[in-house]
């Protein structure tokens, strides 16, 4: 059991480790270019429209 909690533990730890390192890189990046920032703004709509259209099917 201490095991499986400890991995657990592990893995939750690697996860915050990542995202906080991609949200330093990403903000980075969102001060620096225009171009990435209109880029993502789309993207971030398209995925938005996607899980609305997701819902909509499941209904």
């Amino acid at each position: 059991m201490y095991k499986q909690t400890m991995g657990f533990v592990r893995g939750i730890g690697t996860g915050l480790v990542a995202g906080m390192a991609l949200a330093t890189v990403g903000n980075q990046m969102m001060k620096n270019n225009r171009g990435f920032r209109k880029r993502a703004n789309k993207t971030l709509h398209t995925v938005g429209e996607l899980m609305d259209s997701m819902q909509y099917l499941f209904k």
